[in-house]
């Protein structure tokens, strides 16, 4: 895939659902990221387990995925899942591989997941993620989130230093915002 000024490129984001989506978030993830950071399959894994919890037991009403793609490839994925604590939704395995950066592709991705949570009526999104993906950091603290943690660790091949944000999302008009 090519963009530029020669031509434009046609961007669009569904929902995670033909056969070989949920396959090709993963090898993406772990091609991607063995190509620009070295990371070993143990990512892969992570990725992997990630999204076989979402394909085996997701609530389509309060759980979704999406895929990027550009003029019909695949390029980008995004999960919103349920937290950990009621209320709360994660944001998972955001994705764009490097070919189709700069497209404005993970803010749209972002923003699908934002827009979901609220309809799903979670009052806060988190996501966990490492501060050496500055790309994706931008994106995130474009949309509002917040550094809340910061921890060393030792993964993927890697000594890495992980982060969590966090966005607390309006409520409607009524004042509810829960999605216990």
């Amino acid at each position: 895939m090519t963009h530029g000024c020669q031509r434009r490129v046609e961007i669009t984001v569904r929902p995670a659902d033909r056969p070989g989506d949920l396959g090709w978030v993963v090898m993406a993830h772990g091609e991607t990221y063995a190509q620009q950071f070295g990371w070993n399959t143990e990512f892969e894994a992570f990725v992997a387990t990630i999204v076989a919890d979402y394909a085996t037991s997701h609530d389509p009403s309060r759980e979704a995925a999406w895929i990027a793609e550009a003029d019909g490839e695949r390029v980008g994925s995004v999960f919103l899942v349920a937290g950990d604590e009621p209320g709360t939704a994660k944001l998972r395995v955001l994705l764009v591989i490097p070919t189709a950066r700069g497209l404005g592709i993970g803010s749209r991705l972002v923003d699908k997941c934002l827009t979901f949570a609220r309809q799903a009526g979670y009052r806060h999104v988190v996501l966990w993620t490492n501060d050496m993906l500055e790309s994706a950091r931008r994106i995130y603290q474009a949309a509002g989130f917040t550094l809340i943690d910061e921890k060393p660790h030792q993964s993927f091949g890697d000594d890495l230093v992980g982060q969590t944000w966090s966005l607390t999302l309006q409520q409607d008009r009524q004042g509810n915002g829960s999605a216990g």
